[in-house]
């Protein structure tokens, strides 16, 4: 009896020691030290934070990133959704397609950096194009237009695997529950209002924190083409943080990360109360 009650708490153990030693500790850490000065320790107070929260470059950067969340989301669930149902009507034309669909996954960071450039360079791909028009080229990525670029990278990048996620979702639905409908005289639009939606609710929610979380990846894009300092449309987050690790600013940098779990953390807490009030 003893031994049944702790067994499953063994096998946890190392995984809970693991996030413990790697996670919990470090972010304590940092807690820490976003109360107190960068060099000597000095307990500072909600100084640090005061200064992060007036800081222009972090207020551009934070907007940016809320800003480009905000038009991703949408965009790429409402996408890959469409396409998850599609491919649940191809038939057997489906496992190529779903192939097709995870091909950016596999292609590095630095492979897409190049294409970017070959495309949206000063002297690239477009800009040839629009000249043997008679139209007048740009610099796209020192232009606005460079944010709508970031953003049709993160959903080409992340378009394949949210639409596994949701083909995933959607198997979980028994098609008699679709044939009875039918049979009831109900239409393909009503079927997905009334049963598609309300069965994959679950894995909604998981896809929409996953995509979230993934919009944090495309810095490296971002970085990769324009450094330190890009255009002002996308500078983000994770750009600033790197220039004030660079600049061994801690204590602003501690302040900052603390600030953006708590949002991260918020964020995440609404959307499931959210979901649960549905």
């Amino acid at each position: 009896m003893y031994r049944n009650k702790y067994t499953g708490w063994l096998f946890l153990l190392p995984g809970f020691l693991g996030v413990l030693v790697f996670y919990l500790i470090p972010f304590l850490d940092v807690v820490r030290r976003s109360f107190t000065q960068a060099v000597g320790g000095k307990f500072v107070g909600f100084s640090n934070y005061q200064t992060v929260l007036t800081n222009q470059a972090f207020l551009l950067a934070a907007g940016n990133t809320l800003r480009f969340a905000a038009v991703c989301l949408p965009l790429l669930i409402l996408i890959s959704l469409g396409i998850a149902v599609l491919l649940r009507r191809v038939g057997k034309a489906a496992g190529f397609l779903k192939g097709a669909y995870l091909v950016p996954l596999s292609i590095p960071a630095a492979s897409i950096v190049l294409l970017w450039k070959l495309m949206f360079d000063k002297q690239g791909m477009l800009n040839g194009l629009l000249s043997a028009l008679g139209i007048p080229g740009a610099d796209w990525m020192n232009t606005g237009a460079s944010f709508g670029v970031l953003v049709f990278s993160y959903i080409w990048k992340n378009l394949g695997y949210d639409v596994v996620l949701w083909l995933a979702g959607l198997s979980m639905v028994p098609q008699q529950i679709y044939e009875a409908a039918r049979v009831d005289g109900a239409g393909e639009w009503m079927c997905f209002l009334k049963i598609t939606l309300p069965a994959i609710r679950p894995a909604a929610f998981t896809i929409v924190v996953i995509s979230f979380l993934n919009s944090f990846k495309v810095f490296r894009e971002a970085y990769l083409v324009s450094g330190n300092y890009p255009q002002d449309s996308i500078y983000l987050l994770q750009h600033l943080f790197n220039n004030w690790f660079r600049e061994l600013s801690v204590d602003k940098m501690a302040a900052g990360a603390v600030l953006m779990a708590l949002v991260i953390f918020g964020l995440v807490c609404m959307l499931q109360k959210s979901w649960d009030m549905e």
